[in-house]
């Protein structure tokens, strides 16, 4: 029998339905810079002809004249231009036509230390090349080539990777071995970078840190240019907001967009979440995951739509990951129209990932009073032990069509959080290995075709309330 209770649960249902999406199609309305710099007065760089002298001086003075003169665009002739880390000001646009080449100086020594978040902790590192801090109404344009030369940086961490692992500081090493980020936005608004060729970092490519109403269009990004880097991600969104990513290609070798909000006790202490972004029309070709959120997840990750995307040899379709030591919670994500080939796995969900370069302990035989500050923050015990237990749930996967992956689904939860929620619509996965669902709950799958070689389908373990028929 059909009572008038029911009807009114069942409206109701159907109300916070249509408010969701209303809610969502609004929001993203609204990402990416509301503003560009509007003066067109140039001012151009006076730098010589010799691309082997370093030229940071010459651009920085035309940038503070740029912006002492309340804004306009800088400029520079053909030719190649040899410079450490430049910092932009409100009002600039620094433009990078066709024919010209920027090239990141090698000696670490030209990227000042500054305060800044890598990785999830709060620590002194390099200046990248290109900085905008602190900042609003500043854009990045053109055509040209930024080259950062980043092999020496990359030669720099494998030897010391080498050292530090046999000392049993896996954790560690990557905090200590620092390199050069190519672009870095920090604690700045309406910002745009477009249409630039950025080549080789040392490190990140491009890092929005800590900023919102940020535009990034158009980028090509070719790190695996002359080897292949280690954490050479493309673009990372570490705790902001209001971010638009679209029309940009990507070959590196770490994640190719990753979504970031702090590691452990410190990011913690900071708790600020990374949410309302945007990744669309964008290509990923080799790469650690097409789109990666996390490992740093203790601030939160919520409200992220990725569509249109394209992969091939991507190691990864959508990869989130976390550790017991994390915490935060990422959901209401978004990943659909999506199309992938000669890929590592569709789906890949860890909360308890790489536990050597994860979990922190301190050698025999270090004075805990004498480390470095970096050091003692990524050895804070998260107190107490559960702020530490992440939570993944409220994830949405639509139209998706992947060929030639290895593994269909690897996706492992924790007994003490499942992960919750996931809906699969329309999807088709073509795999050697249908793979895994653990420790899930309250997954749906409709219209979801995982065609294993070996005719498999995944193996669920501790599941409950799963509707996933295949």
């Amino acid at each position: 029998m059909i009572t008038n209770k029911y009807i009114l649960c069942c409206l109701l249902l159907l109300t916070i339905g249509t408010l969701n999406a209303q809610t969502r199609d609004e929001w993203v309305k609204k990402v990416g810079a509301r503003t560009k710099p509007a003066k067109k007065e140039i001012f151009k760089v006076a730098a010589g002809k010799d691309s082997t002298q370093l030229q940071t001086i010459a651009i920085q003075k035309a940038i503070d004249a740029c912006a002492a003169a309340g804004g306009g665009i800088v400029t520079f002739d053909p030719g190649v231009y040899l410079t450490g880390s430049i910092f932009l000001k409100d009002g600039v646009q620094l433009s990078i036509a066709k024919g010209v080449k920027i090239k990141g100086s090698e000696d670490i020594r030209d990227y000042p230390e500054i305060d800044s978040r890598i990785a999830g902790i709060e620590m002194k590192w390099p200046a990248a090349l290109i900085n905008v801090i602190d900042r609003k109404n500043v854009a990045v344009t053109g055509d040209g080539l930024v080259h950062a030369q980043g092999k020496v940086f990359w030669e720099m961490y494998w030897k010391m990777r080498k050292e530090y692992d046999a000392k049993g500081l896996r954790w560690i090493i990557d905090y200590d071995a620092k390199r050069p980020r190519t672009v870095l936005i920090s604690g700045s608004t309406d910002v745009t970078l477009s249409g630039l060729t950025l080549q080789q970092a040392g490190f990140w490519t491009v890092q929005v840190l800590y900023s919102n109403h940020v535009t990034v269009d158009g980028l090509l990004i070719q790190n695996n240019v002359g080897g292949h880097g280690p954490s050479t991600d493309g673009v990372d969104i570490d705790s902001s907001s209001w971010v638009l990513v679209e029309n940009c290609d990507i070959d590196c070798n770490d994640d190719n967009f990753c979504i970031k909000s702090g590691r452990d006790w410190d990011g913690l202490r900071v708790n600020r979440p990374t949410e309302y972004v945007v990744i669309r029309k964008c290509l990923a070709r080799r790469g650690a995951g097409l789109l990666t959120l996390g490992s740093e997840t203790s601030g939160g990750i919520r409200h992220i739509v990725a569509t249109g995307l394209r992969g091939k040899g991507t190691k990864n379709a959508l990869n989130m990951k976390s550790a017991v030591t994390r915490g935060g919670t990422v959901e209401d994500i978004y990943f659909e129209n999506i199309a992938m080939d000669s890929i590592g796995t569709f789906l890949q969900v860890n909360m308890n990932w790489n536990p050597a370069y994860s979990y922190s302990k301190l050698p025999d035989g270090y004075n805990e009073a004498t480390i470095p500050a970096h050091w003692k923050k990524l050895l804070t015990k998260v107190e107490p032990a559960a702020k530490g237990i992440p939570v993944f749930k409220d994830v949405y996967i639509s139209n998706i069509n992947i060929k030639s992956a290895k593994t269909g689904i690897n996706a492992n939860g924790l007994a003490e959080s499942k992960l919750i929620g996931y809906h699969l619509k329309n999807v088709t996965v073509t795999a050697e290995k249908a793979g895994l669902i653990d420790h899930a709950k309250g997954w749906e799958f409709k219209n979801v075709k995982i065609i294993a070689d070996d005719h498999g389908k995944p193996v669920l373990s501790d599941t409950a309330d799963m509707n996933i028929p295949l």
